[in-house]
């Protein structure tokens, strides 16, 4: 008789086989990370500076414009981070 883990084990490999990386895909990867949240940073860093000097002046309509555009780089770094770590990982 098999365990509640040992199902649950074949049912995971049913729906998708796990994948093993090499050490230089987890070091790409990680790399990968490291890149995109110094980008991510960077991005927020500039835009939080431009969202206070437009609340100093009291605009609102630029205080929204940069919290969207901060909104769609996050999405799109993101975006990007997935399929370059999706390259990485399907490289054998």
């Amino acid at each position: 008789m098999k365990s509640a883990y040992e199902l649950a084990m074949e049912r995971l490999d049913k729906d998708g086989p796990t994948v093993s990386l090499t050490d230089e895909q987890r070091a790409a990867l990680a790399e990968l990370d490291s890149v995109y949240q110094a980008k991510l940073a960077e991005k927020e860093i500039f835009l939080q500076d431009q969202i206070g000097k437009a609340i100093e002046t009291g605009d609102m309509e630029t205080i929204a414009s940069l919290e969207r555009q901060m909104t769609a780089d996050r999405n799109n770094l993101a975006a990007d981070l997935e399929s370059k770590k999706e390259a990485v990982r399907s490289k054998k």
